[in-house]
């Protein structure tokens, strides 16, 4: 024998769920009805300024969103022409000055080297700025979670101070009590391609 389907629920939609529907569309045709009078009336000039209003809203969230996004993604300081440059230039003194050198650097030595005029050397610059704009994203737990930290650590910090400080480095130069900026600008390197043929 074969297992007939069991009927579907037997429910009854309650008439007040009919009532409401019905209100809502009559509100709906209503709401319509004023937007399109409101925009097509010209005479009274009540349609012109509520586009009016709405173009300069439109023109207020366009110029929030850009001072926005030039907030939110700071350039790169080799990229900044002065004043600019001096500007960052001087918040990432402040930075490096009052968190890095005081909180992760150790003496100075043959290992692990530091240069105290550190803002001289371009080099130097760049990759402390790099390291300033992923600290100022990766300590914010809004932006990246409670990881951040340990991220900026790993993925940043650690690798820019082994170069920063390394025997190789920009500070390689530079001695205790001695400051050589231009001691890794290199010369002119000889090359095939540049050959004056005889």
């Amino acid at each position: 024998m074969a297992d007939d389907p069991e009927p579907g629920p037997d429910f009854e939609v309650p008439m007040g769920l009919f009532q409401d529907m019905e209100d809502l569309k009559a509100q709906f045709a209503a709401l319509s009805a004023q937007v399109k009078a409101l925009t097509e009336s010209g005479a009274d000039g009540a349609g012109e300024a509520f586009a009016d209003d709405d173009a300069s809203a439109g023109e207020e969230r366009e110029e929030a969103a850009e001072e926005e996004d030039e907030g939110t993604f700071p350039p790169f300081i080799l990229l900044l022409d002065s004043p600019l440059y001096d500007d960052e230039l001087r918040a990432l003194i402040e930075w490096v000055e009052g968190v890095l050198v005081p909180g992760y650097l150790a003496e100075p030595s043959s290992d692990a080297r530091w240069c105290p005029e550190w803002f001289e050397h371009p080099v130097a610059v760049a990759r402390l700025h790099a390291c300033w704009l992923a600290w100022q994203e990766l300590t914010d737990p809004a932006t990246c979670g409670y990881t951040g930290p340990s991220v900026w650590h790993r993925d940043h910090l650690d690798p820019c101070m082994a170069q920063l400080r390394g025997s190789t480095g920009p500070f390689a130069g530079c001695t205790k009590g001695e400051h050589q900026v231009d001691h890794r600008m290199p010369g002119i390197v000889p090359s095939a391609w540049s050959r004056v043929e005889d």
